[in-house]
């Protein structure tokens, strides 16, 4: 049973290999077994995987250089000693009618950055680039699959065909982006705010099918059956730890605790750190702490330091973020925004391209160049490539939280016809509207408990 990511590859090792030295791990030690398994001669077999998972048993408990220069705990407590100050509350001055319309359209603007972005999943930036030159435009203006000015024709020769399947999407497919919405949604629903991270493990265990994720997210599945528990199960073995997987799993937690960024990032903690660590764990944090801040703030780069506030100050992603932030106070072109993250990380690796870092510089940066229109932040989000369904949907989400569902464009929402599937148990078909109004409900729920 070779099934993707529980059989090791050496594409895997190398993404270790990354992983120890991102995170200023003593390599020495390890460094001739690594290039013994990466030797063309080795082959992928039965030995190959004991071999790695006896690596991996090592690398877990590397020390750190003395010269690492950044500080990064996993542990809430350690985060929240390391983080900046920041209005941990924020006052949400809307009335009832407007609130519910503000999370209904974050969740709303995420399923439409998702099917933005769903079908170029893994297409390169030259290859999109090449199509919309094409239809003759420089950015996208609209879904993939109906261009201006392509004809069936151009997508064949671009070997683009496989977009035309999607002319007939009535709904929003199931993807993992919108999966873990709902089950942040799910989860809270049956445990309340005040569940624990085992909590959330169980419920995936109960609720997903491990061939439903991927990743760090499959890894910390495979640890949950061998009774390997939260925290550890986000590092034993698990060499995509780093990975965007947990900033993918932030947005209902911040739908829930609107106005109260510093819950809705110790909600994304307890749910992060079932699978990752560090970064990873970070990227969901300042996800979750911006979609709480949005609600009220009408300053973007505002929305996005409040994100930071609640992360460490001396961590490579809040390093990154901020010189996004410089960029655009530089006031670099969009443009040139896109050709620095592509100069710092390779697109064509699957460690860059699946990080939580890189794409979370492209959701700042779309937010940034978005100029607070819903449509350009959303296409930017994708224009850059790496994870596009993910970045999609994300600054969707943040888009729509800040604009409401009743100002996002019909072009964009119409198509899905109110529709999402899903690979939950008990929502496979559901009304995205209804959802946005349990949604509503839980945040009432949470209000009054105040934890």
């Amino acid at each position: 049973m070779k099934h993707k990511w529980l059989w090791w590859t050496k594409e895997d090792v190398r993404t270790e290999l990354r992983q120890i030295e991102d995170e200023g791990l003593v390599v020495d030690t390890v460094q001739a077994e690594f290039d013994r398994l990466l030797a063309p001669e080795i082959p992928e077999d039965d030995a190959f995987q004991k071999a790695v998972n006896a690596l991996l048993d090592r690398t877990i408990r590397l020390p750190t250089r003395r010269d690492y220069p950044y500080c990064e705990p996993s542990d809430l407590a350690g985060i929240q000693a390391q983080r900046p100050d920041g209005p941990r509350t924020l006052p949400v001055a809307l009335d009832a009618r407007s609130k519910p319309d503000r999370i209904a359209g974050a969740w709303l603007g995420r399923c439409v950055g998702c099917l933005l972005g769903k079908p170029v999943e893994g297409v390169r930036s030259p290859r999109l680039q090449a199509l919309l030159e094409r239809s003759g435009q420089e950015e996208i203006s609209d879904y993939l699959w109906r261009l201006p000015g392509l004809q069936e024709k151009d997508y064949q020769e671009l070997d683009f065909a496989g977009l035309l399947n999607w002319r007939h999407t009535d709904h929003m497919p199931e993807d993992d982006d919108t999966n873990y919405t709902v089950t942040g949604m799910a989860l809270i629903k049956a445990k309340g705010i005040g569940f624990a991270p085992a909590d959330m493990a169980d419920f995936w265990m109960n609720n997903i099918p491990i061939l439903h994720t991927c990743t760090a997210e499959r890894v910390a599945c495979r640890n949950f059956v061998n009774h390997i528990e939260p925290p550890q199960s986000a590092s034993v073995r698990n060499p995509y730890r780093e990975w965007i997987g947990a900033q993918i799993r932030a947005d209902f937690f911040g739908y829930v605790a609107v106005g109260r960024p510093e819950l809705a990032a110790e909600l994304a903690w307890r749910d992060a750190s079932i699978s990752h660590v560090r970064n990873g764990v970070y990227g969901e944090m300042w996800v979750a702490a911006m979609l709480a801040a949005a609600i009220g703030e009408t300053d973007i780069r505002r929305v996005i330091e409040i994100g930071l506030s609640e992360i460490p100050h001396n961590c490579r992603l809040a390093e990154a973020i901020r010189d996004v932030l410089a960029w655009h106070e530089s006031k670099a072109p969009y443009d040139e925004a896109v050709q620095n993250i592509h100069r710092r990380w390779d697109e064509t690796n699957a460690h860059d391209w699946c990080h939580t870092i890189s794409n979370a510089q492209i959701v700042a940066v779309a937010l940034l160049y978005g100029e607070g229109d819903f449509e350009k932040a959303v296409t930017r989000a994708v224009y850059p490539c790496f994870d596009t369904d993910c970045n999609g949907a994300t600054v969707g989400s943040i888009m729509g939280m800040m604009l409401g569902a009743e100002s996002l464009p019909s072009k964009w929402t119409s198509v899905m016809n109110d529709t999402v599937h899903s690979g939950l148990s008990g929502y496979h078909v559901s009304s995205i509207s209804q959802l946005a109004d349990e949604m509503y409900q839980l945040h009432v729920d949470a209000e009054e408990t105040r934890l």
